[in-house]
C-alpha cells in the first residue's frame, strides 16, 4: 500500500526530464560515457579514483548500472528514485513498529507523501538521498533486531548497512548519535555496552566523512568562494536553519527550489534569538520530562542531530545560493513525522492529512518537469534568486533567445555584482555577438573577483585571440591549464592559437590532450582534423572529422571540413552528402553552398553547380573567389544554354575590383568572360596582362595555357573548355 501510494502521488515525475546537475552527474559524466562497463572500469573509477565530483561510490555505481539500462531516457532514473523512496517508507513503518509508535503505519505514509521530500525524489541527482535513506532505515531496523535478539549477524548487517548508506551520501553520518539516543529512549540510560557497540559506527563515519569532505572541498568547490561569514554568524544562523526546517515540515507551503539567501549579522543581538528559543525549547521539554516532554525532547533532538551536517558549519557548494534546501531535511523530517503520527488518534484525521500532503506532493512534482519549469517556478517564489536567473538565462541561450538570456544574466548581476557565473555567461554572449571589448571587460572583472578562475582565463584568451592578439591569448590559456591541467577546452583553444602562429606540431599536441581529457569535445576533433589536413595526412584528418560529426551531428563546420577532405580524396558522392548535411543544419552557410557547387561541378552537374554558386552569392555577395568561380563557369561552360557572357563579365569585374585589379586568377577569368561576351579586343588586352603576371610564376604550364587562350581571343574565338579545369 505504501509503495502504491508513493508511485501514485509521484506519477507526474514519470513524464519529467533531467534538470540541474543531472548533466554533471549523469548525462555528460565522462566516467559513464568513456569506459567499457564490461571491464568494470566505471566501477573502478567511482570507487578508487578522484574522477567524480563527490565520493558517493554506491550512488555512482547505481547510476553507472542505470546508464547501461536507460541511457539518456530519464524515466528509468525517476522510477528507481520513487521505488527507493517507497521502500524506505515501508522500512520506516517497520522501525516505528519496533519502537512501539502507535502511529507507525501513518508515519510511513506521511514520510512517503510529505511534499518536502519531493526534491529528494523528483530530482534525479538527489537519487543519492533516496539510496542513502534506504540503507539508513535498513540499518536502524537491523540495529533494533540486534538489540532485541542479541544475534551478532544483525549487528554485522547494521554495520554494513551504515557503511553503504555513507557511501551513498554522507548525510547519514550522525546515525551513531541516533543509536545512542535510541538506547536512552528505550532504557532511560546509556550504558558502557551501548557506547562500545556504537564505537565502530563512529569510526566508519569519521573515515568516510573525511574522504567525502576532501572530495567536496577539492573537487566540487575547488577555488570557488562559498561563504565568507565567520563562526558567530554561522552559529546564529544554525538557529535560523532549525526553525526554518521545522516550519516547512509542519506547514509545507510555498516550497521552493531556491530560497532567499539570508544575510546574518553576527553583531546584531537579535540574530541569536532563534538559537536562544531553540535552547529554551530543549530546556522546557526536559522540565516536563515525565509527561509530554520526553517524546518532544527526543523528536527535537533527533531533528537537530540529523541536521548537523547542513547547519552551516561546513561549506557546501549549494550554500553559495541559499543556506537551506528541502532535500537537506530528508533525514531530519522523520522526527517531526513520528511525533505527529503518534498524536493522531482518528483514522479520518490521518486520511485527511495524507490526502492533503499527497495533493501538495503531486503539485510540487510539477516544478521538476523540466529545467525551464524549475527556474521559472523558482523565480515566482523567489524573484531575487541569482541562481534561478542564471540558469534560466542558460536555457534561453540554448533556445536561441540570446537577448532574453543576457537580460537574465544582467538581472543576476544586479542582485549579486560579484556573481562570477553571470559575468562569465554574459561575456560569452558578447563574444558570440562579436562585441569583443565588452566580452574582455566581463572576463577581466571575473579575474579580479576570482583570480584563479580557469574558465575566465580560457574565455579571456578566446576573446583576445579573436581580437588578433595570439600571444596574450596563449598566456591566458597556459594559466588556465596551470590551474586545471585537465581543462580540455583550454587545451583546444591553446592549440588553435598555436596553429594560427604556424606552430602546427605544438598545436596537434594540444588538440590530442583535449580529446584525451574529453573524448566528446567535437571542436577538438575538428581542429585536429584540420591540422592533419594541413600536413597532408588526409586519412587521419577524415577520421577526426568523422568523430566530430558523430559526437555532434549538427556540427556544420565539421561537416564542411569532412566534405572538403573527402572531395580532395576524390570521394565526390560522400563529400556532397556532407555539404548537403551542413546546409540542412544552416541553409545560410555560404562556404558549404559554394563547396557543394564545386563538388557538383567536378561530378559534371554544371547546372546544379551554377544554382549553388548563385545562392552562395546571395548569402555573401562580396566574396571575390565565389564571384570568380561563377564567372568562369558562365563564360566557359560547354553547355551553351548555361553560358552568360554579360553576367560573367559583371562578376569578374567585381572580383577584380575586390582583389586589387592584378589577381592572375581573376584576370584569367575576366579574359574568358570578355571573349564570351564578344568583347575580343578587351579580352586580348586582359589575357596579355594575365600572361605578363604568369611569366613571373614558376609554373610554365600556366603561361602556355594563357598563351593558347590568347591566340583564341586574337582570332575571335571564345573559350569553351571543361569548366572544372580552371
Amino acid at each position: 500500500m505504501l509503495i502504491a501510494l508513493t508511485f501514485l502521488v509521484y506519477q507526474p515525475v514519470w513524464h519529467a526530464g533531467f534538470i540541474w546537475d543531472d548533466d554533471t552527474f549523469l548525462t555528460k559524466n565522462p566516467v559513464f560515457k568513456s569506459v567499457d562497463f564490461k571491464s568494470a572500469d566505471c566501477l573502478y573509477q567511482v570507487w578508487f579514483t578522484t574522477s567524480t565530483m563527490d565520493y558517493y561510490p554506491m550512488t555512482f555505481s547505481l547510476w553507472c548500472l542505470e546508464w547501461r539500462f536507460w541511457g539518456n531516457n530519464p524515466l528509468g532514473y525517476h522510477l528507481v528514485n520513487v521505488l527507493l523512496h517507497g521502500l524506505s517508507a515501508v522500512l520506516l513503518w517497520r522501525v516505528f513498529l519496533r519502537l512501539r509508535n502507535p502511529g507507525a503505519l501513518v508515519a510511513g505514509a506521511l514520510f512517503a507523501l510529505h511534499p518536502v521530500n519531493v526534491e529528494s525524489v523528483a530530482w534525479i541527482s538527489e537519487g543519492k538521498n533516496a539510496l542513502c535513506m534506504f540503507f539508513y532505515v535498513a540499518t536502524l531496523l537491523a540495529w533494533l533486531e540486534f538489540e532485541e535478539s542479541g544475534r551478532r549477524r544483525w549487528y554485522g548487517l547494521a554495520l554494513a548497512g551504515f557503511a553503504l548508506s555513507l557511501l551513498s551520501k554522507s548525510a547519514a553520518a550522525p546515525l551513531p548519535v541516533v543509536l545512542l539516543g535510541l538506547a536512552w529512549w528505550r532504557r532511560k540510560r546509556v550504558e558502557w555496552k551501548d557506547v562500545r557497540q556504537v564505537v565502530p559506527f563512529f569510526v566508519i563515519a569519521a573515515a568516510v566523512c573525511w574522504v567525502t569532505v576532501w572530495f567536496h572541498y577539492h573537487r566540487a568547490i575547488g577555488h570557488d568562494m562559498v561563504r565568507t561569514d565567520g563562526f558567530w554568524a554561522r552559529l546564529a544562523g544554525a538557529g535560523w536553519v532549525v526553525w526554518f526546517y521545522l516550519y516547512k515540515a509542519v506547514l509545507p507551503l510555498n516550497l521552493a527550489f531556491a530560497y532567499p539567501r539570508w544575510q546574518i549579522d553576527a553583531r546584531n543581538v537579535s540574530s541569536y534569538v532563534p538559537l536562544v528559543l531553540l535552547a529554551a525549547a530543549f530546556v522546557l521539554c526536559w522540565r516536563f520530562w515525565r509527561g509530554w516532554g520526553k517524546p518532544l525532547f527526543f523528536g527535537l533532538a533527533y531533528f537537530v542531530v540529523m541536521l548537523l551536517p547542513v547547519l552551516g558549519f561546513l561549506n557546501i557548494y549549494y550554500m553559495r545560493f541559499s543556506l537551506v534546501a528541502d532535500h537537506w531535511q530528508y533525514f531530519a523530517i522523520i522526527g517531526p513525522i513520528a511525533l505527529v503520527a503518534a498524536m493522531i488518534k482518528r483514522p479520518v484525521a490521518a486520511a485527511a492529512l495524507m490526502l492533503a500532503l499527497g495533493a501538495l506532493t503531486w503539485k510540487q512534482c510539477g516544478m521538476y518537469t523540466d529545467l525551464e519549469s524549475l527556474w521559472r517556478t523558482s523565480l515566482r517564489h523567489n524573484p531575487n534568486s541569482c541562481m534561478a536567473h542564471l540558469n534560466l538565462g542558460v536555457i534561453c541561450e540554448q533556445k536561441g533567445k540570446i537577448d532574453e538570456a543576457m537580460s537574465q544574466y544582467q538581472q543576476a548581476l544586479q542582485i549579486n555584482p560579484d556573481s562570477v557565473e553571470a559575468r562569465l555567461d554574459l561575456g560569452v554572449d558578447f563574444l558570440q555577438q562579436g562585441k569583443l571589448d565588452e566580452a574582455v571587460s566581463q572576463f577581466q572583472n571575473v579575474l579580479k573577483i576570482s583570480p584563479d578562475n580557469a574558465q575566465a582565463d580560457n574565455s579571456l584568451g578566446d576573446a583576445l585571440l579573436q581580437k588578433g592578439k595570439p600571444d596574450e591569448a596563449i598566456a591566458h590559456f597556459r594559466h588556465a591549464l596551470q590551474l586545471d591541467p585537465r581543462y580540455a577546452k583550454a587545451h583546444n583553444n591553446l592549440g588553435d592559437a598555436l596553429l594560427r602562429k604556424g606552430q602546427i606540431n605544438e598545436a596537434i599536441a594540444q588538440f590530442q590532450e583535449a580529446v584525451e581529457f574529453n573524448p566528446d569535445l567535437a571542436e577538438a576533433h575538428d581542429n585536429l582534423g584540420n591540422s592533419f589536413a594541413q600536413l597532408g595526412r588526409m586519412e587521419d584528418a577524415i577520421a577526426q572529422f568523422r568523430k566530430a560529426v558523430q559526437i555532434k551531428p549538427d556540427y556544420e563546420q565539421a561537416h564542411l571540413n569532412l566534405g572538403n577532405a573527402l572531395l580532395q580524396e576524390g570521394k565526390l558522392e560522400e563529400a556532397i552528402t556532407h555539404y548537403e548535411r551542413a546546409l540542412q543544419i544552416n541553409p545560410g552557410y555560404g562556404k558549404a553552398r559554394s563547396n557543394l557547387g564545386s563538388a557538383l561541378l567536378k561530378k559534371g552537374n554544371a547546372a546544379e553547380a551554377i544554382a549553388q554558386f548563385q545562392q552562395a552569392l546571395q548569402i555573401d555577395p562580396a566574396d571575390p573567389l565565389l564571384q570568380n568561380k561563377l564567372a568562369w563557369l558562365l563564360a566557359t561552360c560547354a553547355e551553351a544554354s548555361l553560358r552568360d557572357g554579360k553576367k560573367a563579365v559583371e562578376l569578374a569585374r567585381q572580383a577584380s575590383a575586390l582583389t586589387g585589379g592584378n589577381n592572375l586568377l581573376v584576370l584569367h577569368t575576366l579574359a574568358a568572360a570578355l571573349a564570351e561576351a564578344g568583347q575580343f579586343p578587351e579580352a586580348v588586352e586582359t589575357a596579355q596582362r594575365a600572361l605578363s603576371l604568369a611569366a613571373a610564376q614558376p609554373d610554365a604550364g600556366l603561361a602556355q595555357t594563357l598563351q593558347f587562350e590568347l591566340s583564341l581571343y586574337q582570332t575571335g574565338n571564345p573559350l569553351h573548355a571543361p569548366a572544372q579545369t580552371h
